[in-house]
């Protein structure tokens, strides 16, 4: 029992590391997926930006991973460490999905906000900061949830390359005691927990903004 709990805490000591994978990453994610998404409607560079989003979509995150940790320092000459080059592999094949998300919420809302912000001069930067990207990271709220869920899932790549997150703990332990069952079933209580944990305040937040609006 002693070593049951042992191991338990032992792989849930890789949670910092997975939850600076997963919000390093969303981080970059949604800052690079805004701007994808604002320069495409805004048709700066509208087809270099389908074609990055194609790729970043159309292409494994494993790889991506690789090319930022084993190829860049040979391009850029600076080498990453294996969390940095995490962060940046998620967060850039994030910004993809961000981009796409925000998309469908701008393209729902309605053609005349953009053109009475036109009619009424108002600098282009401001229209999108108070008017447009508001209302769209509103509407878009649930679907970034499930990015934030899905980015937390697939932080479990890095285990692969040497990280120790909560996949890679499990891994060690399994290895070293030649016993899978019971690792893999702690790791995955505790991603099925930090799920339900995001998935929980983001329905508090939804709800309070819903409450909010209908003051």
């Amino acid at each position: 029992m002693n070593k049951t709990i042992s191991n338990f805490l032992y792989i849930g000591s890789g949670i910092g590391f997975t939850l600076k994978l997963t919000f390093g990453g969303v981080l970059i994610g949604i800052m690079g997926g805004i701007l994808l998404a604002v320069l495409r409607y805004s048709g700066i560079g509208r087809s270099f930006i389908n074609g990055i989003i194609s790729f970043l979509r159309g292409t494994p995150l494993l790889l991506q991973l690789s090319f930022i940790y084993f190829i860049a320092p040979d391009i850029i000459g600076h080498r990453f460490d294996l969390l940095s080059a995490g962060i940046l592999a998620f967060g850039i094949n994030s910004s993809a999905y961000v981009a796409e998300i925000l998309r469908a919420g701008i393209e729902s809302l309605p053609k005349g906000q953009f053109e009475a912000a036109r009619t009424l001069e108002i600098p282009r930067f401001y229209m999108w900061k108070d008017i447009i990207l508001p209302q769209v990271v509103a509407n878009t709220f649930p679907a970034m949830i499930n990015e934030i869920i899905a980015v937390l899932k697939e932080t479990v790549v890095i285990a692969m390359m040497g990280g120790m997150d909560i996949m890679r703990r499990a891994q060690t332990v399994a290895a070293e005691q030649y016993e899978y069952f019971l690792p893999l079933c702690m790791a995955g209580i505790y991603y099925y927990g930090l799920v339900l944990l995001i998935g929980f305040i983001g329905k508090k937040i939804e709800n309070r903004n819903y409450y909010v609006k209908n003051l």
